[in-house]
């Protein structure tokens, strides 16, 4: 023990000048970047840091003491980080993100994302059918306050009101009714995405229990010859937005799926894999129900013709399915290149 001792003072003494050099060049760029540095240190830095690394070397071989190794590994990581970090500003990580990282994550989770859309398709035929067959189911799917007044009581010229009036009591009406689908999907797609490590099964409920909801309350429509009007009025804004549901319930089953079938790998690392593609597919999805806001309120309030409301929420999911499989390729975040 007293020799190790002796040898880490020996080693340090002869070295210690150059690590402290190099840690207060360090310490300048990680308080505000590399451009403090003057010519001449710029020149020093790449001596320095490889100094820093033959050290770390030596001492690894010879087994210094552990705190030795401690400082000089801290110090080797910070001078990698300042020297050969990224340098993107906040235009270059938005590019990057919108470019490769989101439609990669798509494609990387694109087995738990089409589960997602299958479980909502198939729930909203079922609530369709439901209550096609008895209306009552209508009052045990649609809940009261997102109904917002709308029931098999309703008449069906009001019904029709509501899709195309932008203004007056009906439009107003409208309005609340909009906004409170909004919400209530927003409240879902995070929802379906943060529950997705209770094993996927809230996702799974939250998903069947939404698509049920629009399949309820297309029935009523339909029920009234208005199930083309209303497939307009929902389309122009409900396909990006229930496609967003389905990204954050599809990152929700993945969250579960690398719980519970890890493969080769521990559960946290899988975990931590797929989460970083997970949040950055729901990251997208927010990104998607704010332009689903947008294309709310103006196919509410500005375009009224259905065969053009149809147009837009045809183009934007093509949009969609063609920015998610074209995208920039690239290894997803989170995940080994050769996985």
């Amino acid at each position: 023990m007293q020799r190790t001792k002796l040898k880490s003072s020996q080693f340090r003494k002869e070295r210690e000048a150059s690590w402290r050099e190099l840690e207060g060049l360090v310490a300048r760029m990680e308080k505000k970047s590399v451009s403090v540095l003057e010519p001449a240190e710029l020149m020093r830095l790449p001596t320095l840091y490889r100094a820093a690394l033959s050290s770390l070397s030596v001492a690894r071989a010879i087994s210094l003491d552990r705190s030795l190794l401690d400082y000089l590994e801290n110090l080797a990581n910070r001078a990698y980080f300042q020297i050969y970090g990224p340098r993107a500003g906040l235009g270059e990580v938005l590019g990057e993100f919108f470019t490769a990282s989101w439609p990669a994550a798509v494609r990387a989770l694109g087995r738990p994302i089409v589960l997602s859309i299958l479980v909502t398709i198939v729930s909203a035929l079922a609530g369709f059918w439901l209550t096609n067959a008895d209306i009552e189911w209508y009052y045990m799917l649609m809940p009261g306050e997102l109904a917002s007044g709308r029931s098999p009581a309703s008449s069906t010229e009001d019904l029709m009101k509501a899709l195309y009036d932008g203004g007056g009591e009906s439009g107003g009406r409208l309005t609340a009714f909009s906004s409170m689908l909004f919400v209530h999907n927003s409240q879902i797609a995070l929802l379906c995405f943060a529950l997705g490590i209770a094993l996927g099964v809230p996702t799974l409920l939250l998903l069947i229990m939404n698509g049920m909801m629009l399949g309820s309350f297309f029935a009523l429509y339909a029920g009234r010859g208005l199930g083309f009007n209303l497939g307009g009025w929902l389309i122009i804004h409900g396909g990006t937005e229930l496609l967003a549901v389905s990204l954050c319930g599809g990152a929700g089953l993945a969250l579960a799926d690398a719980f519970i079938f890890p493969g080769q790998k521990t559960r946290l690392r899988s975990l931590a894999e797929r989460g970083r593609l997970a949040g950055l597919v729901a990251l997208g999805a927010v990104v998607m129900l704010a332009i689903a806001g947008v294309l709310e309120g103006i196919g509410r309030q500005v375009i009224t013709d259905d065969l053009m409301r149809y147009l837009i929420g045809i183009g934007m999911l093509a949009f969609w399915s063609l920015y998610f499989l074209s995208g920039r390729r690239r290894p997803p975040a989170g995940e080994d290149a050769h996985d």
